[in-house]
């Protein structure tokens, strides 16, 4: 009998124990966690509202012009989807894992596509092809550890033209591949460097368009002849600071189509003789980036899009006049995935808005009436839960202006608001007028306004902007967060005190800069796959990779540069730290190893610093499986509740 009392306490209290860890949310089994506060299932529960919304973008146009391939979620990730009719039903044809974001139909039958797909976000992408009557896929490339893309088909569909990593895993040679006979792929044109591509083949298909990626200031194209095994230059190699990008050959076989910012700040739409090489810019008068554009088959029309500080515009053009039109019907948002149907009669798209997802929409050329092809769900929110951005400006310690998107919290809030800033990766992305998504809970249940800054160094702004923080002016843009966080201290609206910094990639070098720069300032971070130290990130980087980021940021094997990167690398001023942070990583990411996460984490749990840390096994540069976005979702608000609104 007294064995039975003392056991009857530790049964009510494993009982007591098992239910206290049913009330809260446990993570999956790829996800490491460390230092984590439990996180109440109602939580889960509150957030469903703003985390279940979609996106949809064009992925490829059938050569009959009628169907079309999407991108959507509708599971843990994107997947294929046919859709026939406008508004009609996504068929799902991809079931993956991981997620399928490319595909290409072969263009003559349209009886087969070839897409890409990689392995726990490690970017080694693999081409397949997807049998459309069996629905069987088939690999055909290595497998292993090379990438492969940029599909560029010849014109009767017997094969096509992509880049590959596969003969030494830096190098992005040009290839051939018959996908009948993916065993017989020949290696067209051996190059060195990793920011090597296609960009497209003559009408006779002799002769290739190739692009070199240098920097998100420099950029060279070339013409390949195919039969001549001949490589020359079309733009100079040794003109410096100029981008000269996207050719694609025009109705005249001795013209080409391309993008270049060469004699102006920001890049223009241009045609040039290769004969002459004379060039003609054809959008001048418009003082923004041309970002992308599409020519129509018989290429006598042109569609391309701007970015307008922040917002997409989109236009189309006479190649025979030269001149263009704006798109007018479109409301005002972000547009992308612009693709001519075969017979050019049509124009499908992409756009999204604050206060929407992203959604395909189909242009008739003739009448410029617009079609929708999808909606997208938003789950529950409603365009009155999301937060619509305001452009901001302000002056750095230099006087430079930078801008950014200010999404206010709800007006049922009062009082001061707390802030989050969200810094962009890159360093050349942009923050732009967008859907802030599930992001809308911060704003509209928690009371959070957010901030989207563009420093130095962000793209959209002009070449001069946009080379700004390079090599050693690295830590102007860090000082650029320091202008904002000014700027926020003299809002009525905002609490100087209450403010939290979060970032991606280049985006979280900025946060952990910027949490011992402004250790005073801030009340927490949130570290996202970023840079701990720029040494040892260009050590650990892929190889693909070293030499196109050295550009930007610096070459260690330079004495004084590594000895710069020593003096701002967040993992040496761990002292200066004061406030807790939050550092988030994927196993397999191929860009920011995992290793500057680590390393991060454990120099600041010697010191004795509040560090919570979520690893995903089973991911890359940023999670995109849903089950480990909603977790780590889940993990940034309860460190929110714990030391941004304490």
């Amino acid at each position: 009998m007294k064995n039975k009392y003392i056991l009857l306490p530790l049964l009510f209290a494993g009982l007591l124990s098992a239910q206290t860890k049913n009330d809260f949310v446990s993570p999956n089994e790829n996800l490491i966690v460390e230092n984590i506060l439990p996180i109440p299932k109602s939580l889960n529960q509150t957030i469903k509202k703003y985390s279940e919304s979609r996106n949809a973008g064009v992925a490829d146009i059938h050569p009959n012009g009628k169907e079309i391939i999407a991108v959507t979620r509708f599971a843990s990730t994107n997947q294929l989807h046919k859709i026939s009719v406008p508004m009609g039903a996504r068929k799902q044809i991809t079931f993956f894992d991981e997620p399928v974001n490319t595909a290409s139909y072969e263009p003559v039958k349209g009886e087969y596509l070839i897409y890409t797909k990689d392995t726990g976000g490690n970017e080694f992408g693999q081409l397949f092809k997807l049998d459309l009557k069996t629905m069987e896929s088939k690999l055909l490339t290595d497998g292993g550890r090379s990438q492969n893309g940029g599909v560029i088909w010849k014109k009767d569909g017997s094969g096509f033209y992509f880049s590959s990593t596969k003969r030494n895993g830096g190098d992005r040679d040009i290839y051939y591949m018959n996908p009948l006979k993916p065993e017989n792929a020949q290696l067209v044109l051996e190059v060195k460097g990793g920011g090597w591509g296609i960009s497209d083949l003559s009408e006779d298909g002799k002769k290739l368009l190739v692009a070199e990626y240098v920097s998100a200031n420099d950029s060279y194209l070339y013409l390949y002849d195919l039969e001549a095994k001949k490589l020359e230059p079309i733009t100079d190699r040794k003109e410096k600071g100029v981008v000269q990008s996207a050719g694609v050959f025009s109705k005249n076989p001795d013209e080409i189509f391309y993008i270049t910012d060469r004699n102006n700040e920001f890049s223009r739409l241009a045609v040039l003789n290769l004969k002459t090489k004379k060039t003609e810019y054809l959008t001048s008068s418009i003082p923004w980036n041309v970002e992308d554009y599409e020519l129509s088959e018989d290429k006598s029309t042109l569609a391309f899009v701007t970015n307008e500080s922040g917002i997409n515009k989109l236009y189309t053009l006479d190649t025979a006049t030269k001149k263009y039109v704006p798109v007018s019907q479109i409301p005002i948002g972000l547009i992308g995935g612009v693709k001519f149907s075969n017979d050019g009669k049509s124009l499908y798209f992409s756009r999204s808005a604050a206060d929407s997802g992203a959604d395909v929409y189909k242009m008739d050329m003739a009448t410029r009436n617009i079609e929708r092809w999808t909606e997208s769900e938003q789950g529950e929110m409603q365009p009155s839960d999301m937060s619509v951005p305001k452009l901001i400006e302000w002056k750095s310690f230099d006087q430079m202006k930078i801008s950014g998107f200010y999404y206010p919290a709800s007006s049922k809030f009062t009082g001061k608001r707390p802030v989050i800033i969200n810094i962009h990766g890159g360093p050349e992305g942009q923050s732009m007028a967008s859907s802030i998504g599930s992001s809308n809970y911060f704003t509209n249940e928690m009371g959070v306004a957010m901030i989207y800054p563009n420093v130095r160094g962000s793209s959209g702004f002009g070449k001069t902007f946009i080379a700004a923080d390079n090599w050693d002016l690295r830590m102007n843009s860090v000082k650029d967060i320091g202008a904002l966080l000014d700027w926020i201290a003299r809002q009525p609206e905002l609490d100087k005190d209450r403010i939290m910094i979060m970032g991606g990639s280049y985006g979280g070098f900025m946060t952990l800069a910027t949490a011992y720069e402004y250790a005073d300032k801030i009340r927490c971070s949130v570290d996202i796959v970023g840079i701990s130290d720029f040494n040892t990130f260009l050590k650990n980087t892929e190889e693909y990779r070293r030499d196109l980021r050295r550009v930007e940021y610096g070459d260690e094997r330079i004495p004084k540069m590594a000895e710069f990167f020593t003096k701002i690398a967040p993992l040496n001023n761990i002292d200066k730290i004061k406030k807790p942070m939050f550092i988030i990583q994927g196993t397999n990411d191929p860009r920011v190893p995992v290793t500057e996460a680590v390393q991060m984490r454990d120099k600041l749990k010697a010191q004795g610093k509040t560090v919570w840390y979520l690893e995903a096994k089973n991911e890359g540069h940023g999670f995109r499986k849903k089950e480990n976005v909603d977790f780590q979702r889940l993990a940034v608000i309860r460190f929110m509740q714990e030391y941004l609104l304490k």
